[in-house]
């Protein structure tokens, strides 16, 4: 590890500077002694970091989905040419170069961190050696020996013998004890930062290697803290530790408001998206916009929880525009129209009459006494009459005086005069 840190030693002065800088105004308020100003001031080092490092963070998240959507079409070419290693790799990175995504980004935010982390390593061991090292000086490194967070002084390790943690002033139980617990919370922020990860924010429509291998780094991670943080000093736990509460606080924020297409936090987001909307009467803000605008841009292609918001929307009389807006759908606003002024066809629908079936008519003229005749075109109700007056429109005469064969009465009777037994009489053919 002195090797490593030793290779970025060129950034060990403005490390040890910027940490000078906050215990200048941390040892004002807590005493300069103290381990609360020497541990806020590297507190305040990592969040000036991850600040600075937002902007990687930003590129990392779009790299990462990117692979995400990749990983079909890399399967596909990995057992296309899984017997040619070259021409599998050339296509790899032909398929890289088409859709413009860098396997590497999704490492950026910790190949940036990594020489501010062994540069503090560096400092730390330059002050648990007792020498001067960067802008700390004879009276800085003496001031930063005597601090202790919780008895335990920056500089001390887990493994350091007895001998060695009683010359910085401590006791071998305090520094053990110390380390373990810091050691527990930053394997565990760990844990639940890739779970977090895992079980949330990952699209589950698609089964892909690439969720394999968070699942195993979500365990594997962990316990490479738990190995290596017995040979860190406590001022590199409390480093590692605020970077691991750093990273899983701002996950948690991109989870929350921008999460992974086809994720369960997508469904989460959308849904709380779908009230806010539907009560405000349109999206607020950019981050609003650009979600409803990526899912009108896809079409058909929208997963189940998109289209869910989508239909939603519909319903609620809304739509969403290709801008990422949301304004009233015309549909309902016609419907919504003044009752007594309106001329749509909606409303001149309604106002049409019911027209009864063959059925209903038929039965309609047994109850009224009449043959069961089929009416004529002639014989039905117009569009701007009531259907139930097309009855009493016809004369009523009895069923006996209709001597037609057509009518009911006249099928009767002839059906009566037939022989209950024997053969019976052809029929004559109708005359046309």
């Amino acid at each position: 590890m002195d090797t490593i840190a030793s290779l970025f030693s060129f950034i060990t002065t403005p490390v040890s500077w910027v940490i000078v800088q906050f215990h200048k105004v941390y040892g004002a308020i807590f005493g300069p002694d103290t381990g609360w100003a020497w541990g806020l001031s590297i507190v305040s080092l990592v969040i000036l970091i991850r600040i600075c490092l937002i902007p990687l963070f930003v590129k990392q998240i779009k790299a990462t989905r990117a692979m995400q959507t990749l990983q079909p079409e890399m399967k596909k070419i990995q057992e296309r040419y899984k017997n040619d290693k070259q021409r599998q790799s050339e296509e790899m990175m032909k398929l890289y170069k088409e859709t413009g995504t860098n396997p590497l980004s999704s490492c950026l935010p910790i190949l940036a961190q990594s020489p501010f982390f062994f540069a503090l390593y560096h400092v730390l061991n330059g002050i648990a050696s007792g020498k001067t090292i960067g802008v700390i000086n004879d009276s800085l490194l003496e001031s930063a020996r005597n601090a202790h967070i919780f008895g335990a002084p920056l500089a001390a390790k887990f493994k350091d013998s007895a001998s060695t943690i009683e010359a910085l002033g401590a006791s071998v139980t305090d520094v053990r004890v110390v380390t373990v617990i810091m050691i527990v919370l930053m394997s565990a922020s760990q844990f639940f930062t890739q779970r977090q990860l895992m079980t949330k924010n990952v699209d589950t429509s698609v089964k892909t290697p690439f969720m394999q291998q968070q699942k195993m780094l979500m365990y594997v991670f962990p316990l490479m803290f738990a190995i290596f943080g017995i040979n860190f000093p406590v001022g590199v736990l409390v480093y590692w530790l605020t970077t691991n509460v750093w990273t899983m606080g701002q996950q948690m924020y991109v989870i929350h408001n921008n999460p992974t297409p086809g994720s369960k936090a997508q469904a989460a987001y959308l849904e709380r998206l779908y009230k806010r909307v539907t009560h405000h009467g349109g999206t607020r803000g950019r981050g609003e916009r650009a979600i409803v605008k990526a899912i009108v841009a896809k079409g058909r292609d929208r997963n189940e929880a998109e289209r869910k918001f989508i239909n939603g929307l519909t319903k609620a009389g809304l739509a969403a525009q290709a801008d990422g807006n949301i304004v009233k759908s015309e549909a309902r606003a016609v419907e919504g129209t003044e009752d007594g002024g309106t001329t749509t066809a909606t409303a001149a629908k309604r106002q049409q009459p019911k027209r009864q079936s063959k059925s209903q008519r038929q039965s309609t003229v047994k109850a009224a006494g009449e043959p069961t005749t089929s009416l004529s075109k002639s014989d039905e109700p117009e569009d701007d009459e009531p259907a139930a007056a097309a009855p009493s429109a016809a004369p009523k005469q009895p069923a006996a005086k209709q001597p037609t064969a057509k009518s009911g009465g006249g099928r009767s009777k002839a059906q009566s005069g037939q022989r209950k037994g024997g053969p019976q009489r052809p029929k004559s053919p109708s005359k046309k």
